[in-house]
């Protein structure tokens, strides 16, 4: 139904296109679309008539072929008669592992060094200043070459513990640490181990949920419940009840000293946790400047009102401090995580065979197909990047304050 005062209503017209603020935008939108896809049409078109001129062409039959190139960190089963694609999979799971490893550690460090260099005591809060300035102002590349020649160097060969009584020269008889890397007891899953490891996984949902529910108790109706105990009980008791009730069924292959090498257990090469401890100080310390900042950032009215509340410094920073902060140091941590991810393909320096070891070094050198290894190097570090950033998206919503 019209009115009088409504405007006459004007029939659509091809110029409106560009004369009409309703459309103009929506199509210098079109437009540049349209370039752009017909910019990147003839990239792709001149790159395969230049490779037919060549006489080469995109192909990824090589990933069935045999790599004939052993590694040494293979978390499956791996030979030099496996193919290029198995080669492959090795990498991306020993970037995954790095990247895991360093992400946890790096989080860890980071929050202990930003919370301490806001501490009261002087010598604390200085050294903390010191791990800062000192990682994050050197080159990872740099950590990485230290922290391997350190191991190298420091660390004593397996012949070491040769000897009377080699078992007294390794940590509690089972761990022992050379210069080729750690050697740590392999788990033996027997009948029944799957119910011990499902306990466990329980165990530690179960602790999460319970210190969630104390807080959100405290918060409801101010009553504060212990966390501590309680946490270790659910953590520790169940999984221990049903591994004896089972009878045991997860053993231990304790490594043993079998002429010049350690044989049995599972060795932790010295390339692995030089990259993976330099990787996670070297975030870390970035991290620690986001949490202090995040901190900062807290209004110190916060931390009066919740001391005049009788609360304690560790309860003030638990409860009412990080919280607030994890709402600002949650999107710069997502960005360090992706740089640890991208920087730990310089782990070929310290002879850890990463993806860019494998795809990007020795399948590359060995097939010439440079061309496929990279567009495979690229979509993989796009596809771990843009999975990382969408899960710590997702926790960084939950984190944001809700508007009622």
């Amino acid at each position: 139904m019209t009115t009088i005062t409504d405007p006459p209503s004007e029939s659509f017209k091809p110029s409106m296109l560009l004369n009409d603020t309703r459309y103009r935008s929506i199509t210098f939108q079109v437009i540049a679309l349209i370039l752009l896809a017909a910019a990147i049409g003839y990239l792709g078109w001149n790159l395969m008539r230049n490779l037919a001129i060549l006489g080469q062409d995109i192909s990824y039959d090589f990933l069935g072929e045999p790599a004939g190139y052993d590694i040494n960190q293979t978390p499956i089963p791996y030979d030099s008669q496996s193919t290029h694609l198995r080669a492959t999979l090795v990498g991306v799971l020993n970037t995954l592992i790095v990247a895991f490893l360093g992400c946890i550690t790096a989080t860890i460090l980071g929050v202990f060094a930003g919370v301490l260099r806001l501490s009261n005591n002087w010598v604390v809060a200085k050294l903390m200043a010191v791990y800062v300035e000192a990682f994050r102002n050197v080159p990872v590349l740099i950590w990485i070459l230290i922290i391997f020649f350190i191991m190298t160097a420091a660390l004593p060969a397996p012949s070491a513990f040769r000897g009377d009584d080699p078992d007294s020269s390794m940590l509690f008889g089972s761990f022992a640490f050379t210069n080729r890397g750690i050697y740590v007891p392999r788990p033996i899953w027997e009948p029944g181990s799957w119910l011990v490891v499902a306990v466990f996984i329980a165990s530690v949902i179960g602790v999460f949920a319970y210190r969630r529910y104390t807080t959100k108790l405290l918060y409801a109706t101010g009553k504060l419940l212990p966390r501590t105990w309680p946490s270790l009980v659910i953590f520790f008791v169940p999984t221990i009840l049903v591994y004896f009730i089972m009878g045991q069924p997860i053993g231990m292959e304790l490594p043993e000293l079998r002429g010049f090498n350690f044989q049995g257990g599972v060795q932790i090469r010295g390339s692995l946790i030089a990259l993976w401890l330099a990787l996670a100080v070297y975030t870390g310390a970035f991290i620690a400047e986001n949490v202090r900042a995040g901190i900062q950032a807290v209004s110190h009215g916060q931390t009066e009102a919740a001391a005049s509340l009788g609360l304690r410094p560790g309860r003030i920073m638990n409860l009412v401090v990080l919280p607030q902060a994890l709402r600002i140091v949650i999107p710069p941590v997502i960005s360090q995580y992706l740089n640890l991810t991208k920087n730990s393909s310089l782990a070929i320096a310290v002879g850890y065979m990463d993806l860019t070891g494998t795809l990007g070094g020795i399948t590359l050198n060995q097939t010439g197909r440079a061309i496929e290894s990279v567009l495979l190097l690229m979509l993989f570090y796009l596809t771990i990047s843009l999975c990382i950033s969408g899960v710590m998206n997702v926790y960084n919503s939950r984190m944001q304050l809700k508007e009622r």
